[in-house]
């Protein structure tokens, strides 16, 4: 039964609770300045990251640092450079600088000296460095393991140091210039190979890599053990040079292709039966050309 309170006090709830609703509103409009009806800020984008230098497979200028191998020694000449047939800068052979630049003659430069070792490649780099190469080719180390004796070989931490300091040297100076770097070639097979040859055997006898090549027809257990001594040593060369280029985006390792390339006689000089002839010259420009054009890192 209803009594005449009843609805006085329903009213005063009601009126209670709309009160409430619009304080409540109030409040959350107090909270946000936006303009009614305004759409929600999107959260600011994040800056990319820098995709980092692009890799040129067409680069107009050439600098080739190394050794006796770039320089063409023993190639068409005897106990010559033949630099006209080098696999890098050679006008008379297919070289890389014929296969990559529209003007090789003018557009590329050949600093590499016979004989030279790692330690010997900050002098080319200075020498490099005026003519601003957008490439630069790198193929150093046999002379490293081809010592009197196994004993001098150059020890794998001066290698890297080396090889780690010529690389700072060229950055300082071309931040943006490209790398390529050679591996060693295999010495035991040019071993393998040339002893193949009375010739080559008797030249070998003048000195020619004797840590290696020394008592070429004897395959007792010093000797083995010493030819393996050199063998390991190159391959710690590769795997140094591998490694402090894979830190530098600009620098690319052959990945091993000049070292595992199956060099035969038929690529060998048959004045010394260990240098590239003109062939082997030609041989180690097709590898480099295929690395360095090849897109991507």
């Amino acid at each position: 039964m209803r009594t005449s309170t009843d609805r006085p006090s329903r009213t005063a709830a009601a009126a209670l609770t709309a009160v409430a609703a619009l304080t409540a509103g109030l409040l959350t409009a107090g909270c946000d300045d936006r303009a009614p009806g305004a759409a929600a800020e999107r959260p600011a984008a994040k800056p990319r990251a820098s995709a980092g230098p692009v890799w040129n497979t067409r680069p107009d200028s050439l600098a080739s640092l190394g050794d006796s191998i770039t320089r063409g020694f023993d190639a068409c000449r005897l106990l010559k450079d033949c630099p006209e047939v080098s696999w890098a800068t050679g006008t008379e052979v297919d070289s890389l600088a014929a296969r990559l630049l529209p003007s090789p003659q003018t557009r590329s430069w050949n600093f590499a000296r016979t004989g030279a070792r790692m330690a010997d490649l900050p002098r080319q780099i200075a020498a490099a460095v005026p003519h601003r190469p957008q490439l630069v080719t790198v193929l150093l180390g046999a002379n490293d393991a081809c010592r009197a004796d196994v004993a001098e070989m150059t020890s794998v931490k001066d290698f890297r140091a080396d090889f780690e300091k010529s690389l700072k040297e060229l950055r300082r100076s071309l931040p943006k210039t490209q790398v390529y770097v050679a591996s060693v070639p295999d010495l035991k097979r040019l071993w393998s190979e040339g002893s193949k040859s009375p010739l080559g055997k008797q030249v070998w006898k003048l000195g020619i890599c004797p840590s290696m090549l020394r008592d070429s027809e004897l395959v007792d257990a010093p000797t083995r053990e010493r030819r393996e001594k050199v063998d390991r040593r190159v391959k710690e060369y590769n795997a140094v040079l591998e490694d402090v280029c894979r830190r530098d985006l600009l620098c690319r390792y052959d990945g091993g292709s000049v070292h595992s390339y199956g060099f035969t006689g038929a690529d060998l000089s048959h004045w010394d039966w260990f240098h590239p002839n003109k062939e082997g010259q030609r041989q180690l420009a097709e590898l480099a050309y295929r690395r360095i054009t090849t897109a991507g890192r």
